[in-house]
Formats: C-alpha cells, sequence, structure tokens
C-alpha cells in the first residue's frame, strides 16, 4: 500500500485515537463533544464507503461551503468579493481504482457512474451531478493529467438551497481528489476552482461567476479580486467574529430554488448589456464616470433594470475592497457599515430579492423585514448569494443569538437559523499526501 492511503481499518483506528485532530480543529474550529461527533461521521462514512465498494486503501477529503461576505453578483464581472469558507463541508472517503469509470455515490441520492470513454458535453446530463463530474474529468484531461478510475463516497452538512453553496463544494471535491489523485496536488486551490467553474459553466448549463467555487477551495476569509480573467488574485484575513462579539447567522427563508436558472442568468446578461454599450465586455473594465454621462441613452439601449444593476456592480466592487480594508484595520464597525449599505443596494438597484413575475413570492424580503426587526439597528444583515430564493446572512451579537434564532424560527420554520462558523483552511486532506504510518 501507498504511505499516502490508508486502509479503513486503520485510518479510524488513528482517528478515534485523536491523531488527526489538529486537521480537524482546522476544519471545524471545535473541541470536546463537537470533535467526537467529527470523528464518528467520518468514521461512519468511511464504513459506508466499505459497504459500498469493499476495503480498498482510502484517503479522506473535506471541502467546506461558503459564505458570501461581500460583493454581491460583481464576480462574474470581474469585480472584487469577499467570502469565508465555513464550518459545514463535504467530506468524501475516495479511493483509486483504476480502469476507465469513475463512481460516486452521495450520501441519500442514486450513485453517479461515467465512463472516461466519452467525456463529451451530454445533453442529458444537464444539471446533474454526472455532469460535473464528466466536466471535471474532461477538463484535467484537457490540461494534460490521466484521469482513471476512482470511487468515492461523499457525507455532506452543507445544506442543499441553503445558500452555501453545496454544488460549488461537491465540484471543488471532485477536482480536490482528481488533483491529488492524478496530478500530484501540482493544481494550486485557485486552479482548482477554475475547474469547478468549467465543469459548471459547460457540463452543467450554469453561467456562474467563480467566487462560489474560489471560496470554497480557499477556505478562511479571502479577500479575491477577478480583474484577470483566468488569473484570481486573492488574499486570506483572519477574522474571529467571536472576539468581535459577534455571531455569523443564516436565516432560510425557504423560498423554492426550482426554475430559477434565467434569473441568475439575466443578471450578468443584464450587466454585460451595459458593458458592450460602452465598448467593453465586462463592467469591471468601464469608466464609471462615463456610465453616468451615458446614463440617458443608456436606458433607452439596454433598459432601466440593467442600469440599476450596474450601479448596484460599481458600488458592491468598491464595498468589497472597503470591506476587507476594514477586516485588516480590525474595524468592525466599519465592516459592518458596509455590509449594511451591500444590503440596501442589493434590494434597490440589484433587485436580486423575488423572482420576476411573481409579485406574491416575496420570502426573501420577509427575512430581510425580520431581521430589521430583530436586529433593531444592531449587528447588519443582507441578501446572501445569488439572491431571488434562499438565504439571508446576518451578523448578530453574542448576547442576542438564542433570542434572533427564535424570532426568525417562529417565522421560518424550525432548523432555518444556522449558526455558522468560519473555517481556518481550504479544500483538504485529512492527512498530507506521503506522511507516514505510525
Amino acid at each position: 500500500m501507498n504511505n499516502d492511503f490508508l486502509s479503513a481499518a486503520e485510518m479510524k483506528a488513528r482517528l478515534l485515537r485523536g491523531e488527526f485532530d489538529a486537521r480537524l480543529m482546522q476544519f471545524y474550529g471545535t473541541s470536546g463533544d463537537g470533535l467526537t461527533s467529527r470523528r464518528k461521521r467520518i468514521a461512519d462514512a468511511a464504513d459506508c464507503f466499505t459497504a459500498q465498494y469493499g476495503d480498498l486503501p482510502i484517503r479522506v477529503f473535506s471541502v467546506s461551503g461558503r459564505t458570501e461576505m461581500g460583493g454581491n453578483h460583481t464576480d462574474h464581472q470581474h469585480g472584487c468579493v469577499l467570502a469565508g469558507g465555513i464550518n459545514l463541508d463535504i467530506l468524501a472517503i475516495a479511493a483509486k481504482t483504476g480502469g476507465n469509470e469513475i463512481r460516486i455515490q452521495s450520501e441519500g441520492f442514486p450513485e453517479d457512474s461515467i465512463t472516461l470513454s466519452d467525456l463529451s458535453v451530454r445533453a442529458d446530463e444537464n444539471g446533474t451531478s454526472a455532469a460535473l463530474i464528466r466536466g471535471t474529468a474532461a477538463r484535467f484531461r484537457q490540461l494534460g493529467k490521466p484521469v482513471q478510475g476512482f470511487c468515492a463516497y461523499t457525507v455532506s452538512d452543507v445544506l442543499k438551497g441553503s445558500g452555501l453553496s453545496s454544488s460549488a463544494a461537491f465540484e471543488v471535491m471532485i477536482g480536490t481528489i482528481c488533483n491529488d489523485f492524478f496530478a500530484d496536488s501540482s493544481f494550486s486551490l485557485a486552479e482548482t476552482a477554475m475547474i469547478a467553474q468549467y465543469a459548471e459553466n459547460v457540463y452543467f448549463g450554469k453561467p456562474c461567476g467563480l467566487m462560489d467555487q474560489m471560496a470554497c477551495a480557499l477556505g478562511s476569509v479571502a479577500a479575491i479580486d477577478f480583474q484577470r480573467e483566468g488569473d484570481p488574485q486573492w488574499e486570506q484575513i483572519t477574522l474571529n467574529l467571536a472576539e468581535k462579539g459577534y455571531a455569523l447567522c443564516i436565516v432560510d427563508s425557504r423560498a423554492d430554488h426550482a426554475d430559477l436558472t434565467d434569473e441568475y442568468a439575466a443578471v450578468p446578461a443584464e450587466m454585460r448589456s451595459v458593458a458592450a454599450y460602452l465598448g467593453k465586455d465586462v463592467l469591471r473594465e468601464t469608466d464609471e464616470q462615463e456610465f453616468w454621462e451615458k446614463l440617458p441613452e443608456l436606458r433607452l439601449a439596454c433598459g432601466d433594470r440593467a442600469v440599476l444593476r450596474a450601479i448596484h456592480f460599481y458600488g458592491d466592487h468598491a464595498r468589497a475592497e472597503l470591506q476587507a480594508q476594514a477586516l485588516r484595520k480590525g474595524d468592525f464597525d466599519a465592516y459592518l457599515q458596509l455590509v449594511r449599505e451591500s444590503g440596501r443596494s442589493s434590494m434597490s438597484y440589484l433587485q436580486n430579492i423575488s423572482p420576476g413575475g411573481r409579485p406574491q413570492a416575496q420570502a426573501v424580503a420577509v427575512a430581510l423585514a425580520v431581521c430589521d426587526r430583530l436586529l433593531a439597528g444592531k449587528g447588519a444583515y443582507r441578501v446572501h448569494g445569488g439572491g431571488f430564493a434562499g438565504t439571508v446572512q446576518a451578523y448578530v451579537p453574542l448576547a442576542e443569538v438564542d433570542a434572533f434564532r427564535r424570532g426568525t424560527e417562529r417565522i421560518f420554520g424550525a432548523g432555518a437559523c444556522y449558526v455558522l462558523q468560519l473555517r481556518e483552511c481550504g479544500a483538504a486532506a485529512l492527512w498530507d499526501n506521503g506522511e507516514e504510518s505510525d
């Protein structure tokens, strides 16, 4: 057995002896009973892997969900964002099998299986996890990496539809496994994120930006600048919310995400229409002063909603940079003020609070109103992620978290409020590649 793979029995023995606790602390920021439950989750997943695929030498991987902290819908216009990895993750037990097939069993779902002999885009897989697996394998081969067969069993507590990017975490997980197994970990975390975005754009059929994948891959708090296409610049920033006296809460409005692809696609399309009128590909390349000078003709050429969405971009792109500056300086009050401004801009200008043509579908707006009432001027809140349905984000004073949770769950139901921690590390294996077994 190669020394970077362990049998399930040996991995579990070392896990339960606490040999991987330092890494688990990086993943989950927990200790005591919390750490015990995380060990058990990994051990149980290993048992499920063995039951599904047999007693193969394994590696264990973790990729976090993400929370968007600044720059709402700015990434696809090559703008700046601020994002953080969180302590909810997708966990994979994986093994090389050789051959020509990738098989992935995600807990609670049918197994996905693709053959490496056909890595073309398939219309019948549009919108499926199989498309993401096929697209990732295809991209690795395009980049000269000899992807072969492997199998994996995954478990996730990044809830689907929660605005925490469960799909991006899954994409990055497939890329992380392929990078470890077949590329000697030669791709950086950012490059792995770009491979994941390629799979979602080209194979899955969703024209997303790169923020979700980057945030899941990088972990921690990351200020990311997408100005140079294919070469995002990023800096990690240390932030201990508890030391600032706040908790990060995500409130699920329980609105349905179904059939919203057109809503999401319209945002970058309308922003790009404004950029095109100004002779550029994306808004980051345009001159804001020229935009304001040409506003009357832009309204006629592109429409008022496109113009308003461009106004949001200019503001939130700048705010994301200012938020990062405030965190570097330790000025959390300034940071919270910028969060509030971002929330108002998303509602008024970006208009990603409710689906167009559905005047009664206002769940996210109701969630924002509930946060406003419960916080009563304290902390901050904003729409979270893509918008239109899903979640809002709130910074809640620690002394008021229990009351905030009760208040939001009274409206949206039990379990609608998640209290999150920011994660210390990015996408990673449970033990370093090549670490010797004792």
